[in-house]
């Protein structure tokens, strides 16, 4: 897969099982929806432009995984547009959704994630992105089992 998203080619933290942002990637962009989009943008929302408002849901769902900071890019509608920093890694796996426009990742304000779920439609948005990112993992391990067992390993 080609990778657009900020971050890509340094991305290089990896969770207990060696996974990269590049791999998280992967696995988000057949779970991203319009379900899971701020609602504000939703009727932007395509499959095309998958990354389009799931900046926040992602950023603290790849804090979980990796630790470190979620950060805010300030924009100019007085919201922020989340990314992480964690293990000496910058990584913001929804930036293609603003296109070719650059986003400034310098001296961002971090933020909390109890400030942004508590708006309980975030807080909802964030865990249905968890649970079918759970649901992948594991489809996968057991793919990996099952090959495993068929090889005699």
């Amino acid at each position: 897969m080609s990778y657009r998203f900020y971050g890509w080619q340094e991305a290089e933290v990896r969770d207990a099982r060696g996974r990269t942002p590049r791999d998280y990637y992967d696995l988000l962009s057949e779970i991203w929806c319009a379900e899971t989009c701020a609602p504000r943008m939703r009727q932007d929302w395509t499959e095309e432009n998958r990354t389009l408002g799931q900046c926040s849901v992602t950023a603290f769902l790849m804090q979980d995984i990796y630790g470190g900071k979620v950060l805010g890019v300030p924009l100019e509608d007085g919201n922020f547009h989340c990314f992480n920093e964690a293990g000496g890694c910058v990584f913001d796996l929804t930036s293609e959704q603003f296109g070719n426009r650059e986003l400034c990742y310098e001296n961002c304000p971090e933020q909390d994630r109890r400030v942004h779920f508590a708006k309980e439609e975030k807080r909802l948005r964030y865990e249905k992105l968890r649970a079918a990112l759970t649901a992948a993992l594991e489809k996968e391990e057991n793919e990996e089992k099952k090959e495993k067992k068929k090889m005699g390993i």
